[in-house]
């Protein structure tokens, strides 16, 4: 009989990923970078178990979408108070906060549970092509 593989913390080794969002569709990206938050990539992965990469999205703000995805596409937020319920749509969230979008894709693609939030946590997300994570020696996807 084989036994299973289970990694041990010493063998949990994560990259830093930087991915470049210009004029890539949003739902696209959003998989990938949630496949390599999980770490599918890996031959060491398994479900529950942080074998996933950080991950560095830059030029979010040149995201592309199709359809008619701009004007039709709502956030929601509240604000916990009675009548507090908020509505913007996905083109004037691109223009006040571009980071958010793409954010907000990633995680409906993470499991929602604790081990989710531990995930979305290694995501950084960058309107423009700046980023302050060049001491980690990120790897181009």
């Amino acid at each position: 009989m084989q036994k299973t593989y289970f990694p041990k913390l010493e063998e949990l080794k994560s990259d830093w990923i930087l991915v470049d969002a210009s004029d890539q569709t949003l739902g696209r990206i959003a998989s990938q970078v949630a496949a390599l938050l999980l770490g599918k990539h890996k031959p060491g992965f398994m479900p529950g178990v942080l074998v996933g990469d950080h991950v560095i999205i830059i030029n979010a703000e040149k995201i592309r979408v199709t359809g008619n995805k701009m004007e039709d596409k709502v956030y929601y937020h509240h604000s916990n108070h009675a009548g507090g319920m908020k509505s913007v749509t996905l083109r004037t969230q691109l223009r006040i906060h571009p980071d958010r979008v793409l954010t907000a894709a990633v995680w409906g693609m993470l499991p929602h549970n604790a081990f989710g939030r531990q995930l979305i946590k290694r995501l950084k997300v960058y309107a423009g092509p700046e980023h302050p994570h060049a001491a980690q020696t990120p790897k181009a996807l």
